[in-house]
């Protein structure tokens, strides 16, 4: 059918249609937070540290939030070179603490107009394809896991910025390193059970050939070693619930019998706890079970897990801080985060025939 609009007159709109609503500007930002554009290019351009307070930041952040403004990333990237995308690598997404991390990675970058990349390795801790190929300059930069090191391999060939969570200072090639003080986590948890009087130890230990993992069995070997008739023994165990199950099993029923099971993660006390019941052992009456990440299944247990928190969320963000300090040619800080023993009723003092 031919059109019946008059030569010259525009489309209206229809009658009770509403009018596209214009996309917020940088200019709206600054008078919703009474500030300069050029403040607010700073802020949401992460160039305000040292310029702009902190208070200032926050409230031209807020009125972005509020008014719902997105910066034109590809303009941006245009002028500057870069796509203002990290890759953070991990081994699985089904696990809690690299949920966190994820969630604190996203934090940061989100504050920066940066957009994450999850890729986690799909067999876990084993071999992983470049989840990218050619297509590497799609990336600024990669923030990974130690527990996924196949999976960065061809990234690292293409020479991206690179900044590894929980692997050895000294050892890797990274551009910065973000470590938790795992060491001193397993000394708080080793600690914690000799000074409930338990001498007799096992070490529920994950089957996995990392940096963080020979860095628990190291503590543990000299903690208990400090302490006059302590002994511990180790049973290693694939990183399941199932597997630890066994493990623990063959722990238990050894003579004589540990009053103590301390795991290197929490799925593998689940399993000693699984374990400990089927054998008729109740926990923490006849043996105490403590944990190590903190994970929500640690609540979910009865009873509740003694754990060693770890900061997941602020890993991710210093990783992402790490990151864009590299990106910016500043100096990257390498820090080493504090890590906390949470007390629950998953240990207990020795039985008294032990």
């Amino acid at each position: 059918m031919a059109s019946t609009r008059r030569p010259g007159t525009a489309d209206q709109p229809r009658a009770g249609a509403s009018p596209e609503r214009p996309r917020p500007t940088s200019r709206d930002v600054a008078r919703h937070a009474s500030v300069s554009q050029a403040t607010v290019s700073l802020v949401l351009g992460g160039k305000w540290q040292g310029r702009v307070s902190p208070r200032t930041a926050e409230t031209v952040r807020a009125s972005a939030r509020a008014l719902g403004y997105r910066p034109n990333l590809a303009a941006r990237s245009l002028r500057l070179g870069r796509t203002r995308t990290a890759l953070l690598v991990v081994p699985a997404l089904t696990h809690d603490y690299f949920a966190r991390v994820h969630a604190g990675a996203s934090r940061v970058a989100a504050e920066h107009d940066f957009g994450v990349v999850l890729y986690p390795s799909p067999e876990g801790t084993g071999p992983a394809v470049d989840p990218f190929g050619s297509a590497r300059a799609a990336l600024d930069g990669v923030i990974a896991s130690s527990m996924a090191p196949e999976a960065l391999a061809a990234l690292r060939e293409g020479g991206l910025p690179l900044v590894m969570l929980d692997t050895d200072p000294a050892g890797d090639r990274a551009a910065a390193t973000v470590n938790l003080d795992i060491a001193d986590g397993m000394r708080q948890a080793a600690g914690h059970l000799l000074g409930l009087g338990h001498r007799r130890l096992a070490h529920l230990a994950a089957d996995v050939d990392t940096w963080t993992f020979g860095v628990r069995a190291r503590a543990l070997t000299q903690t208990v070693a400090g302490t006059a008739g302590a002994a511990v023994r180790t049973e290693s165990s694939d990183l399941s619930v199932e597997a630890a199950l066994h493990a623990a099993t063959r722990a238990l029923t050894a003579e004589p019998r540990p009053t103590a099971v301390i795991c290197d993660d929490d799925l593998l006390a689940a399993g000693a706890c699984k374990a400990a019941r089927r054998l008729g052992l109740r926990v923490p009456e006849d043996v105490s079970v403590t944990g190590f990440d903190d994970l929500s299944l640690a609540t979910a247990l009865e009873p509740e897990l003694t754990t060693v928190r770890l900061p997941a969320e602020e890993v991710g963000a210093a990783g992402m801080r790490a990151l864009l300090d590299v990106l910016a040619g500043r100096a990257a800080s390498t820090p080493v985060l504090a890590v906390q023993l949470v007390q629950r009723g998953s240990t207990a003092e020795p039985p008294a025939r032990s």
